[in-house]
């Protein structure tokens, strides 16, 4: 299942909405959000949980798509903020202070990559008999900063962070930085919609582990050798919006969906795994619910 690396975002985004309260700068009790009335207590411990059907490629990379369910969580406790999406693992270890409008964030960030380790997922049979990679577990940190009441309301928040995460269980044994910008705005009580981008710089045994092709493998598979290296790897576009079914944004049932586009850059989206086997675009589709504790 390759969700950390056609989709590691979406998961986290499809849970993303409720969060604007977690951080928002405004008091409890304070007027309204679009116009309507929001009787939030903003400083209130929050957990959201839910599910999701996740449409996205085969492999990173394949131009071959399929359904995955990703389960996800989000929450806010005594001011420390962490984020579950699918196999991808955040805490925020800098407290939120009650009415603050800048939000300074740090913490450890996991992700386990399934990317290419089951050969039962992959159609295209060239890709199948490159054979199969084992699970990387890919562990570090990331920081960032955020700000409430931007541009739509006391409530939207721009975010930006960048993380580092390395493979510590020996699959690709290296690094991927990633730079990311976040926009969410409430639209009313029930109603939000978020847009974010992103890239992902990978290193050279990244690369080599999940896009180049041994001659051993060009027997096996007919696909040309290639010998990918380090760089750019893709950029991220994406958007999500949700409705609340009863409650509010912070407490109850709520539908949510979004998309995103990826676009595979540099030596990753020439590697033959993309270019002859699959697409240097990559689209991602997902649908979900979530309850608001």
């Amino acid at each position: 299942m390759p969700l950390a690396c056609a989709a590691a975002a979406a998961p986290a985004l499809i849970l993303a909405a409720p969060a604007f309260a977690q951080d928002a700068g405004a008091p409890p009790n304070s007027g309204s959000v679009a116009g309507k009335s929001a009787e939030f207590d903003l400083d209130r411990d929050t957990v959201t949980v839910g599910a999701a059907g996740v449409y996205l490629t085969d492999y990173e990379g394949s131009n071959d798509y399929r359904w995955t369910p990703a389960p996800a969580a989000i929450g806010s406790v005594k001011g420390f903020s962490f984020t579950l999406a699918g196999n991808r693992l955040s805490v925020d270890l800098i407290p939120n202070q009650p009415g603050a409008s800048w939000d300074v964030q740090a913490g450890p960030i996991g992700v386990v990559n399934f990317n290419r380790n089951s050969l039962k997922s992959i159609d295209d049979p060239r890709v199948r008999a490159l054979g199969k990679v084992d699970t990387a577990i890919e562990l570090g940190g990331y920081v960032g900063i955020g700000k409430t009441g931007v541009i739509t309301s006391p409530y939207d928040k721009l975010s930006v962070t960048v993380s580092y995460r390395h493979d510590v269980a020996g699959a690709h044994d290296s690094g991927i930085w990633q730079p990311s910008v976040n926009y969410l705005t409430p639209l009313s009580t029930k109603a939000a919609v978020a847009v974010f981008a992103s890239a992902e710089h990978a290193g050279r045994g990244y690369a080599t582990t999940y896009f180049s092709v041994s001659p051993t493998q060009t027997i096996a598979s007919g696909l040309p050798t290639y010998n990918a290296r380090g760089g750019w790897k893709n950029y991220t576009l994406g958007g999500l919006a949700t409705y609340s079914l009863t409650g509010n944004l912070l407490k109850g049932f709520k539908i949510v969906a979004g998309g995103t586009y990826r676009r595979m850059l540099n030596d990753f989206g020439d590697s033959p795994l993309v270019s002859i086997a699959g697409s240097r675009n990559q689209w991602l589709g997902a649908v979900g619910l979530a309850y608001t504790f």
